[in-house]
């Protein structure tokens, strides 16, 4: 994974001790590693993250609803101004991990070793963004980040029937509260024609973000023990096998977009996408084409302490005996209005998934 052989020009078959090799050169083809790391990163995560802030709060606005004033004679309408919007903030919390040795340890460390090293380190930062990003949107409970700075900062969630209004969907004209946390009422074994959740995923987002011709870019994510009953849909179109050539007279989607998981196919106007991180008896709804649900907050550039995975050393002579890596960040919810999670279930409301 890591990829530093390639760096420094050595083979991966070279038996290189990490000291022969010279600290502060691995240090340095690390820092290059990483910035590659964190620019991959970033875009796996961009169909979930509108992108990064440094502010701790903000009032996320979208335009209001209503129609204009009927005027007659001399008199002069009342002021009006887009009113749709509600406060939202973002945790910043500090992540990391230590390579450990002493001198004697360090020494006999070959670089194959090294490259372990930088492997697991870069896994366990991948699992912990995307346990931090599911949990932002997959719990439905407005929670409280105590700020260092800035105080207790209330972190919302996708629109969960609080007294949030939003603005007007398609056929109203009136501003209204509203929950992206759903229940099927069916468990995912029921998935049917009739028991239809990607028609109830696709409604919620499409009431907020408009209706096209043709369909629209919306995918919904799903765990592989709902796929047998989504390929059973009369409506489902199958993504091909890249190994198997179709016959005639076979619908096969195209255009597919870049979303986490595998691609099974398209039904009811939703791309369909495998993702095994997807709690089981849960599906994920999300418009492609709509600023994404979530924000990452990160530091300040001022304060000179970098953004996503770090590696910080504090020795400049050997700087990776007491080197650790660090990655500050947090996640919170923005847009509330773009995401929609369902939970496959009969018991009558909404239920967090275990652990998040």
């Amino acid at each position: 994974m890591s990829g530093i052989f390639g760096l420094l020009g050595l083979s991966d078959t070279d038996r290189s001790f990490l000291n022969t090799v010279g600290q502060s050169v691995v240090y340095t083809a690390s820092q290059t590693l990483l910035q590659q790391y964190n620019a991959d990163l970033a875009q796996a995560m961009s169909i979930f993250v509108q992108g990064t802030t440094t502010g701790f709060k903000e009032r996320y606005k979208l335009p209001g609803g209503g129609r204009l004033q009927r005027r007659g004679g001399l008199a002069q309408s009342a002021a009006v101004k887009a009113y749709g919007s509600w406060d939202v903030a973002y945790p910043l919390e500090d992540f990391g991990a230590q390579l450990a040795e002493s001198d004697i340890a360090m020494s006999y460390m070959t670089m194959d070793e090294y490259n372990r090293h930088l492997d697991t380190i870069m896994l366990q930062d991948m699992n912990t963004v995307r346990y931090e990003m599911l949990k932002a949107l997959f719990n439905s409970t407005a929670g409280t980040f105590v700020d260092p700075i800035n105080g207790s900062l209330t972190i919302e969630r996708l629109a969960n029937g609080d007294s949030v209004t939003y603005p007007p969907v398609l056929g109203s004209e009136t501003e209204a509260t509203d929950s992206h946390y759903l229940e099927s009422g069916y468990a995912a074994t029921a998935i049917s024609d009739t028991n239809n959740p990607y028609i109830t995923v696709r409604n919620e987002l499409e009431e907020h973000f408009g209706v096209s011709t043709g369909g629209d870019n919306i995918a919904v994510l799903i765990n592989p023990a709902e796929t047998p009953e989504t390929e059973d849909l009369s409506d489902f179109d199958a993504v091909p096998d890249n190994f198997i050539r179709p016959g005639a007279n076979v619908d096969i989607p195209q255009n597919l977009p870049s979303v986490p998981g595998r691609c099974i196919g398209r039904t009811n106007g939703v791309w369909v996408f495998e993702w095994r991180w997807m709690p089981a008896n849960y599906m994920f709804g999300i418009h492609l084409d709509a600023p994404a649900p979530l924000k990452m907050r990160v530091d300040p550039a001022e304060t000179g302490l970098g953004t996503g995975l770090q590696l910080v050393a504090t020795d400049e002579t050997y700087p990776l005996s007491s080197a650790h890596y660090r990655h500050r960040f947090g996640f919170g919810v923005g847009n509330r209005l773009n995401g929609v999670v369902m939970e496959m279930g009969t018991g009558g409301t909404y239920t967090v998934p275990s652990g998040y």
